[in-house]
């Protein structure tokens, strides 16, 4: 269907392959966006964007605020249905939000499978609490969680979807330092379990380059910018490759001048 269509997201029903270890092969794209435009009002935020994400790739989108990284990440979860261009997503996809958005009526573990087809089911619930360590939580109501624990609660309901496409758009934002830490290691500790694509939205560089494949930055409306991350797992912010790394996003960025130096 051609771009000028006002709309045109496709649900990609296809099983995602996978290698002998159980990881998605990259032979065909989780993501696959053609000619994207969003406008609000008089003000274009997305210009004629492209974007590939091969599935089990981890990819974050730096960029300042108001450049269009969640406007991209909304339309990607079908959020956002007022765009033109060509957009192709896995069916099963899920979403994880800066605020948790828990419903402060349901207890934890209801909350971890609202929205799933038939009855609520405690044992899968329990399975997804399970593996972002807070099992012991599921019959506590949202409002006694920690900011750490409600943001816990919120992967497990994107995980418990099982999605070839998890979207995360700041999730850890709002956590204190320590809680941020310990967020961003579980993170990475399930992408390598499940292997699906992840797309992470952020402000922080040093976030970005632990935990993704491909850094992307964003400048008004398009991706200005890649950067292959090809350091081993898991990386260490004191490596002079991963200085360097962040010093040229952030000049991309535009908070600083100059290239890091280690010679």
């Amino acid at each position: 269907m051609a771009a000028s269509v006002q709309r045109n997201l496709k649900i990609v029903e296809t099983e995602t392959p996978v290698d002998v270890l159980g990881r998605a092969k990259a032979t065909d794209l989780a993501v696959r966006v053609r000619g994207l435009t969003r406008r609000f009002g008089e003000r274009e935020v997305l210009k004629n964007l492209d974007l590939d994400i091969a599935p089990g790739e981890f990819v974050a989108l730096l960029g300042a605020s108001g450049c269009g990284k969640s406007t991209l990440l909304r339309i990607l979860a079908d959020l956002d249905r007022e765009m033109i261009g060509e957009v192709e997503v896995p069916v099963r996809r899920a979403v994880a939000f800066q605020a948790p958005r828990l419903m402060p009526w349901k207890k934890v573990w209801r909350n971890v499978v609202l929205g799933l087809p038939g009855r609520p089911d405690r044992q899968r619930a329990l399975a997804a609490l399970e593996e972002v360590g807070i099992s012991h939580r599921a019959d506590q109501w949202p409002k006694v969680l920690s900011g750490g624990e409600a943001q816990r609660t919120s992967l497990a309901r994107a995980l418990v979807r099982e999605p070839d496409l998890l979207l995360l758009d700041e999730p850890f934002a709002a956590l204190d330092a320590l809680t941020r830490i310990k967020a961003q290691d579980l993170v990475g500790e399930l992408w390598q379990r499940h292997g699906c694509a992840i797309l992470l939205v952020t402000h922080d560089v040093e976030e970005a380059v632990l935990l993704a494949d491909r850094v992307l930055v964003m400048k008004d409306g398009v991706i200005a910018h890649e950067e292959h991350i090809a350091m081993r797992r898991p990386r260490d912010v004191a490596d002079p490759a991963f200085a360097r790394i962040r010093g040229d996003l952030l000049d991309w960025l535009g908070v600083r001048h100059g290239k890091y130096d280690n010679d």
